[in-house]
């Protein structure tokens, strides 16, 4: 049956099964419907097309062309003109028109119409839906921003759905997790995040169930290795929002908009610049408390035990006694025993059995600071190097005092601390200068 019978008066009144289904479909739209024949004759009408505009399918249905209802007679010729021109040209055509409501208001609408041709390919007429203009910029607004957020925007953003799995995945959110835009998508979060996935899962279970947090927050995650490379730890500022469904009556959660930035460089430079303002108000400390104590000995330890503080879990002060002899002279935590366990004392310390590469030795020999880790070999590696069973990273350093070298600092960590870096060494340093001094007191008189 053709959609264009100008005998119908209503949708409702198109006879037979099709009749029904056509006006339960047209009824259905959420947005508004007319169609009209060749004649510019109003042949449908639909519910929300009603809404908008006030006039029931029956009042509406039958009428030619707009005037003296729909539109001012000023504008309806115009109008009518406007929606028939689609039957000539192919596609839709996109118009902004002004029509008047039942109640003598005037409502402006955006509109797209395109025409319908009959069984013999001659145009039998044209359909339009419209919708008020304000509506339709909403939606074109989103959409618009839907479509920057996933291509231009300077954040990652992530459409999470309910199963916690990526169904859509923007520029900068691929390249911050270090994959392609499609490769993530429907794979578990926990293929890219070797650790801190179960806080963000459990970030984005909270989102699904209660709505999301009140501001954002910082997550610390371990990406999983990619080929050729390690593992990198990364902090993303993160912020999420639970998408619900808005053609439900009740709320149905279709996911989460999970929102971050990279912000690994600025966390990290504040945690150094803390860790640094930490360091030297140690020293400081330090420093005062030393120079309170006439036993050389007292001192070095008050250094030693300053200077552990949040940098390593042992530190060891051997003195020089002869051409590659080590003392034990002072170890820390105070009356922690060596590996063999001796303790050191300051006066008469027992020789230290060290290798001839020993890193011990080696930062002798350097006049410098010498960095290592036990990697693989952790069993056997601390023992061999008389140090305590649990070390696993080491950082030794020339004890330096008027131009020659009176001993060796050394610090050492467990595997519950990272390994030493740049900037370890060089506080490292600076308490070996301090040690130093306190070491090799020049005699009175």
């Amino acid at each position: 049956m053709s959609a264009f019978t100008g005998s119908a008066r209503d949708t409702a009144s198109v006879p037979g099964e099709g009749g029904d289904l056509l006006a339960a479909l047209l009824d259905g739209m959420d947005a508004a419907l007319c169609a009209l024949d060749a004649g510019g004759t109003v042949t449908h009408w639909n519910r929300e097309a009603e809404r908008i505009l006030g006039w029931p399918a029956a009042e509406a249905v039958g009428r030619r062309g707009f005037d003296g209802w729909a539109a001012r007679s000023a504008d309806a010729e115009e109008t009518l003109s406007r929606l028939m021109g689609a039957m000539r040209t192919p596609g839709r055509q996109v118009h902004e028109l002004a029509l008047l409501r039942k109640d003598g208001g005037r409502v402006l609408v955006r509109s797209q119409s395109a025409g319908v041709r009959g069984a013999d390919g001659r145009p039998a007429g044209v359909y339009c839906a419209f919708s008020e203009v304000h509506v339709q910029i909403d939606l074109e607004r989103s959409i618009a921003l839907s479509e920057a957020l996933f291509d231009d925007a300077p954040w990652g953003v992530v459409l999470i759905d309910a199963d916690l799995r990526p169904a859509v995945v923007n520029g900068y959110a691929a390249k911050a997790i270090g994959t392609g835009r499609t490769t993530l998508l429907g794979r578990p979060l926990g293929d890219v995040v070797a650790r801190g996935v179960e806080e963000l899962e459990g970030a984005l279970q909270h989102v699904l169930a209660e709505g999301g947090p009140p501001a954002p927050a910082d997550l610390w995650v371990t990406l999983a290795a990619a080929s050729g490379t390690g593992e990198r730890r990364r902090c993303w500022r993160s912020g999420f929002v639970r998408l619900s469904s808005p053609m439900t009556e009740e709320p149905v959660p279709l996911g989460v908009a999970w929102l971050f930035q990279d912000v690994t460089a600025e966390r990290l430079a504040a945690r150094e610049a803390d860790r640094t303002r930490f360091r030297w108000s140690q020293l400081h400390r330090a420093g005062v408390a030393a120079a309170e104590y006439a036993d050389p000995a007292e001192a070095v330890a008050v250094l030693l035990d300053f200077a552990l503080a949040g940098f390593a879990d042992h530190g060891l002060v051997d003195r020089v006694a002869g051409d590659r002899r080590l003392t034990r002279a002072v170890a820390s935590p105070a009356g922690a025993p060596d590996a063999d366990g001796l303790g050191g004392g300051f006066e008469g310390g027992f020789p230290q059995r060290y290798g001839p590469e020993h890193p011990a030795l080696q930062a002798w020999d350097r006049a410098g600071s010498v960095r290592v880790g036990a990697g693989r070999d952790s069993a056997s590696w601390a023992a061999d190097r008389h140090w305590p069973a649990d070390t696993e990273h080491a950082l030794c350093t020339a004890l330096r005092s008027r131009g020659r070298t009176v001993g060796v600092l050394t610090f050492l960590r467990t595997a519950a601390r990272g390994g030493f870096d740049r900037q370890d060494a060089l506080y490292a340093e600076t308490v070996a200068a301090r040690v130093a001094a306190a070491l090799d007191v020049p005699p009175l008189g």
